[in-house]
Parts: C-alpha cells; structure tokens; sequence
C-alpha cells in the first residue's frame, strides 16, 4: 500500500495524515478490522516525525474510526467503517469524498479547454445526447385549464399518474415482453432521483453496497452523502462475477447489490443469461437485494443480443428495476420508472412526499405523449444512428492505435471501454495528453473506480468529420 501526503499545505501534518488515513477507508483500501502500519514505519513512509503520526492516531481514535489495542497496534474500527468519519455538521467536508470532488490534472485541462474552445472540440467524455439526436418532444394538446383539472384528478396518486404508468406498462411490454403489474410501478425524475429515494429509505450510514468495478456509480456523490460504504465486485466479459459477489458477501455485510448489467457504463459489457441467474440465486440466497439501472438496454444494435433485463427473471421479488428517459429524450424530460414490490414504493413514494420533491406533472403528460406516439421510431432511428456512430469511432481507433488499443466492439448504449495493455500509466497519460492537444476529451477511468488505466469513449458524440481534420 502506498502512502503519500496531500499536496494541500493550508492544513498541520498531522491532520494531513488524519484525511490520508480516513480516505483509504472511504476508497476500502484500508478494510475494517485492518491492521494499519506501525507508527515508526508510517512516520518513515511518510517522512514525518513519529510524534506527528502517534497525534494523528489519538485524533482518529478520539473520533471512533480506529481503534488502539495495547500491545497489538491501531486498526480500522470494524463498527464504524461505511460511517462519516467526520460530524456530518461540518457542512463543508463531510458530506463528499475529496477524492471525488477533486480534479485530476487531466480532468483539469479538460474542464480549461471546454471553457476555451467550446465548439471547437470532440468531447467523448461527455455521455449526453448531442442535439442532433434528441427528438422533437411535443407538448399534450392540453388547454392550462385542462391541465389543472388533470392535476386536480391526480392529486390523490403518489406513484405518478395512471395514463403514463399504463405507456411505461406498454413500452417494457413491446421492449422487452416484461408484464409489469401497474400498483407495482413508480413514477420518478430520473435514475439519480430514484438511488436517492432509495437511499434514504432503504439503506442507512454504515451500510455496504455492492457495486460492479469500474461502474459510473463510483463517482455519484449522493452514497458518500448518505453514508454508505460501496464495495467494488470484480468483472469479467459477462459481468458481475459471482466468484467476487461471494469474496464481496463474506468480506462485508452487503445491504444491497447495485447492478447496470446491460450495456454497462462505463464498459459496454452485457451480463450473460448464465451470469443473471447466478447473481439472482446468490442474492436470494444471502437474502440481498438487487437494484438494476436499465438505462440503455433498449438500445441493442443486434436482435441476437440477450438484453433481457434482470427484473424479467425475478420470480422472488428481489429486485428493483429502474429505467429513465432521459437518455432518448436528453436531460429536458427528467423522468424514469421504478418498479418494484408495491409496498416498498409506497414507503419511497411517502419519504419523497415528505421532503417535497415529487414529479411535476407537466414533463408526466410529455413523456406520456412521447412514449405513446414517438418512442418507437425515435428509438428505431435512434439505434441505427449509434450503430453507425460506434463501428465509425472503432474504425477510427484501430486506424490511430492499431493493435496497441485493446476493447471489445460496442453491442449497444453510448459507450466504449478502452486499454493500452502493454503501456504504463506514465505512456497512457501521455496518450491521453496527445489527444487533448487535437482537442478530444475522453473520460479517465479512474472517474469509475478503475485502476488499470482504461478510459471510456462515449460514440454517442462522435464526429468522423473532426477526426479527419485533427488527424
């Protein structure tokens, strides 16, 4: 394990050594119940007095995040782990992990050119529909009047109204042949929205969630904002495996398995049928449940693609399924679906009322209008335009890298996963670097928790005509 100061010189060492400490926990690099270096040692790693390291031992001890045994060492507290190492009043730092908030040198100069140059770039790192691709969304042929009368009829419904609950039935119907009761469905502003209720009501601070590595969830803020430990779960070119879900479930108490198995983000990769049915015996076995984010199954470019969501297979109960719309229709129609047992969504539905953030009803009557009458050609022309944005960017890859570049060829969804097998760190930064000169963006894999130096490319964004001229 490699031990190594912030460069921040506003804060003492010791405190230095304290966030140090308490970010290999937030990360899992430091386990509960793990044994941390002697103090001597960690004084020599880090080239500080030993008193400086023995000061920053006691505070942390104080705050209950280790744990000191005479005559044995400091360890990590195994009932604190997951837990805000830090009062949750101090607004400022509590609520996020620096790691995330903080900017890699690469994302930096990212966020520079975007403000220099915004026009003049080829941002694949940006996994958003472009302009060109977002539909024409049509407002209901709905009078204000008509529209406060159907906002004073579903007034009594907290899930969302009926007449979208019905599309959305309809759509995972012709999508998948996915029979979803409709007391079953929950109306939501989105994925982020619905991790959020779930969070809040489901899960409390100390609880492990389990996650595939690399995964977009690594970076959302709103786990370490509710105090959750996330485990990374290795993968393989099927998924989640179920060698790391077990090694994970033994490790820590998992509360909950967070799962995107079809079209992975950041990977691409589809979970097999095989792996869906071991995941799903496993965690009905242990008793976890099994959240699964199905932002891009529907964007297949192949018939012969499994894209069957897990939700399809779950005969226990044990999985909630969350969709959205906001990748066809881009972030103007911020709404999705959840579904699941009616009285967890119910219990999700009254934490949603009491903090006051329902779903406006006017985006429910659009994407009702849209599911009804545009989603099925847009989403039709929507696939063949990827497919094509896709193979483009592989040519353009293999004709800029060769066989130096490693991925697997996109089968649907927005993104492509990248390697330099036989480069270091140092040769695949600079690469990266290259491609920033020439003004394309690509997304750091270390952004999903990644650590073997891979980076997302989203062909959702893709431009043959720039490659060409920077070339």
């Amino acid at each position: 394990m490699i031990w190594k100061l912030t460069q921040n010189n506003s804060l003492p060492l010791y405190q230095k050594i304290m966030l140090l400490i308490e970010e290999k926990i937030k990360a899992g690099e430091l386990m509960p119940g793990t044994r941390l270096p002697a103090e001597r040692k960690l004084a020599e790693e880090l080239d500080v007095n030993r008193s400086t390291v023995i000061r920053a031992m006691e505070e942390l001890t104080a705050q209950g995040v280790l744990t000191r045994k005479k005559g044995s060492g400091t360890y990590v507290n195994e009932n604190k782990w997951g837990l805000q190492t830090k009062p949750l009043i101090n607004w400022g730092t509590s609520l996020t992990n620096v790691n995330l908030k903080a900017r890699s040198t690469y994302e930096q100069a990212s966020v520079k050119l975007r403000q220099q140059a915004p026009e003049d770039l080829l941002d694949l790192a940006n996994g958003r529909l472009p302009s060109d691709l977002l539909p024409e969304l049509q407002s209901p042929d709905l009078s204000w009047k008509e529209l406060v009368q159907h906002e004073k009829e579903q007034t009594h419904s907290d899930s969302g109204i009926h007449s979208l609950k019905e599309s959305v039935q309809v759509y995972l119907s012709q999508t998948y042949d996915m029979t979803v009761p409709i007391e079953e469905i929950l109306i939501t502003s989105g994925t982020q929205n619905a991790l959020f209720l779930i969070s809040q009501g489901l899960l409390k601070p100390g609880d492990a969630v389990g996650i595939e590595a690399p995964s977009y969830f690594y970076s959302l803020r709103l786990f370490q904002a509710a105090g959750l430990r996330i485990v990374p779960i290795s993968m393989d070119s099927e998924g989640m495996t179920l060698k790391g879900l077990q090694e994970a479930s033994l490790s820590y108490p998992l509360k909950m398995i967070i799962l995107n198995p079809i079209f992975q983000n950041p990977t691409g990769l589809v979970m097999s049928p095989k792996r869906k049915k071991e995941i799903l015996e496993y965690c009905l076995m242990k008793r976890i449940p099994i959240v699964e984010d199905d932002a891009y199954g529907a964007l297949s470019f192949d018939d012969a693609v499994d894209n069957t969501p897990l939700k399809k297979m779950d005969h226990q109960q044990q999985v909630i399924y969350l969709g959205t719309l906001t990748k066809f229709a881009g972030s103007h129609l911020r709404i999705g679906w959840m579904i699941g047992p009616q009285s967890i969504l119910k219990e999700l539905a009254d934490i949603r009322n009491q903090i006051e953030s329902e779903v406006s009803l006017l985006p429910q009557f659009m994407a009702d209008h849209f599911l009804r009458h545009d989603m099925d050609e847009y989403q039709k022309t929507l696939r063949i335009t990827l497919k094509d944005r896709a193979q483009k960017m592989e040519d353009w890859l293999k004709s800029e890298f060769g066989n130096a570049i490693e991925f697997m060829s996109a089968k649907g969804g927005f993104h492509l996963y990248c390697r330099f097998p036989n480069k270091t760190k140092a040769e695949v930064d600079k690469v990266l670097q290259e491609l920033l000169e020439r003004h394309i963006i690509v997304s750091e894999g270390q952004r999903f928790g990644e650590q073997k130096n891979g980076f997302r490319l989203s062909f959702v964004n893709f431009r043959e005509d720039f490659t060409s001229i920077t070339s």
